[in-house]
């Protein structure tokens, strides 16, 4: 169970970085334990190997001295009685040198006991050889006995044993904590670099399951919310500050879902009312043709007004039924199957279908810019369908033997694709979501076209718009923007 406190991804990187601090400040104190350790033992070595040093230069200073007292007493030699003061100072000096290099108070004792053992022995030597040009037959077979030099330093030898036993068993110490040092460091010293290389994984993997996870659930939601989908719900997961964002964008998604029904439902009230009239005026005027058409028929004059009586009344009951099925196909809802596809296709499709009423005409054809033909995103068949409208009215528009002008153009990010006809210019002023038909001079027309075509275009996401004058005609422009949509999308 993840503990509370680390819900919050704050919380949680800042967890993380004390946890790194603490391991760089862990791997320091190894280090610098490490160092010291090894200068602590070394310095204790030298220290120990120092006092051994000395001890053993003041038992070889002894018995130089007690060499050149014996050789003085025989011998009657005075330079080694200047040697045998000689001996007592440096041996002196070296038991300040233990004294102010030991450091306990064992170490102490031991070598106070080892002085005090030298100084008794230098004492004898004193009271033997206090006169050493008067020397008797006794004391000379004192000193050339063997038990003499035994019994004078057997004391010290045991001092100095017990003092150099200390040292040799400190040193021993000191290299058994070497040994288990050489032991553990190779396992101590890795242990923060593999609790660095540990909290390294478990942080990318919270930070992969608590936050990039819930981010990417996020983003292809609100892909899914922008494209209509309303209805998206994202699981409100992870860190609080990614739970937060999600339950903000669910909120919003139902707030926005609660809104468009309510446009939904305003627009559609809106649009009925606005088709209601146009229906009305549709359907009314041809049912009174037909009802005016249909008294004829009660008294005609002769056959052939029976006859054309009877093709209006055919003529235009198709209109009519025209004009409904144009209706339902602009009030069904459309829904584009994306494609990428070349923009001169879709307007070569709908020359190809156009090319009889061209010919008929005696149009010519004139293509400009289509070196500027570019890949969009588009449903070809309903796109095809709005520029084949288009270009039909632009084709009825034009007077016989002139020029219907067709071009792309490069606009920045967008591209154009443009009618021209050198007609005498629209009769009204085609506006997008505008029920209303406009008017048609054509026999066969239901005036649903241009309303048809701004739908399609507004489903893709183009822009539909008109230029017209009595004296240029008309220039119909549809501005696609350059870019790639996923199928999916």
């Amino acid at each position: 169970m993840k503990i509370k406190y680390l819900n919050s991804l704050r919380k949680l990187l800042f967890v993380q970085e004390v946890a790194f601090l603490l391991l760089l400040a862990l791997t320091g104190l190894l280090g610098g334990l490490s160092a010291y350790f090894w200068q602590q033992n070394s310095e204790e070595s030298v220290r120990l190997n120092g006092l051994s040093y000395v001890t053993e230069q003041i038992r070889s200073e002894l018995f130089r001295q007690i060499h050149e007292a014996i050789r003085a007493r025989l011998f009657e030699d005075v330079r080694s009685l200047e040697l045998y003061g000689e001996y007592s100072r440096r041996i002196d000096k070296n038991f300040n040198k233990l004294r102010s290099n030991a450091i306990s108070r064992d170490e102490n004792i031991a070598i106070q006991d080892l002085h005090v053992s030298y100084r008794e022995i230098q004492k004898d030597m004193n009271s033997i050889f206090a006169d050493p040009y008067a020397i008797s037959l006794q004391t000379r077979m004192r000193i050339l006995d063997p038990r003499f030099a035994d019994r004078m330093i057997g004391r010290f030898e045991g001092k100095y044993g017990r003092l150099k036993y200390m040292l040799a068993e400190k040193h021993n110490a000191l290299n058994h904590q070497l040994e288990i040092w050489s032991q553990y460091a190779p396992v101590v010293i890795p242990i923060p670099l593999l609790l660095a290389f540990l909290l390294v994984i478990y942080a990318r993997m919270t930070f992969r399951k608590d936050f990039l996870k819930p981010i990417s659930e996020i983003i292809a939601g609100a892909r899914l919310i922008s494209v209509g989908h309303l209805e998206t719900k994202m699981p409100e997961q992870g860190v609080e500050e990614v739970k937060d964002l999600a339950g903000a964008i669910n909120k919003m998604a139902s707030d926005l879902q609660i809104s468009q029904a309510a446009l939904v439902e305003s627009e559609k009230q809106a649009a009925l009312g606005s088709l209601i009239p146009v229906v009305a005026h549709n359907i009314r005027n041809p049912l009174a043709s037909i009802r005016a058409t249909a008294q004829l028929l009660d008294d005609p004059e002769n056959k052939e007004d029976l006859e054309e009586s009877k093709h209006a009344i055919i003529e235009t009951t198709d209109r009519l039924s025209r004009w409904v099925n144009a209706l339902v196909s602009y009030l069904h809802p459309l829904k584009p199957n994306y494609r990428l596809v070349l923009a001169s296709k879709m307007l070569e499709a709908a020359i190809v279908l156009l090319k009889p009423k061209i010919e008929e005409k005696k149009l010519k054809v004139d293509k400009i810019g289509w070196e500027n033909d570019l890949r969009l995103n588009a449903d070809p068949d309903l796109m095809e369908q709005a520029i084949y409208s288009l270009m039909a009215n632009a084709i009825d528009a034009s007077p016989d033997g002139s020029t219907l002008t067709i071009g792309l153009v490069k606009i920045d990010a967008e591209l154009e694709l443009s009618i021209h006809d050198q007609g005498p210019g629209l009769p009204f002023d085609p506006k997008p979501n505008q029920l209303t038909p406009g008017p048609t001079t054509k026999s066969f027309g239901t005036g649903l076209g241009i309303p048809i075509a701004f739908k399609i275009c507004q489903k893709h996401g183009w822009n539909l718009s008109f230029d017209s004058s009595e004296q240029e005609g008309t220039k119909v422009m549809i501005t696609a923007p350059i870019r790639v949509i996923e199928e999916d999308d």
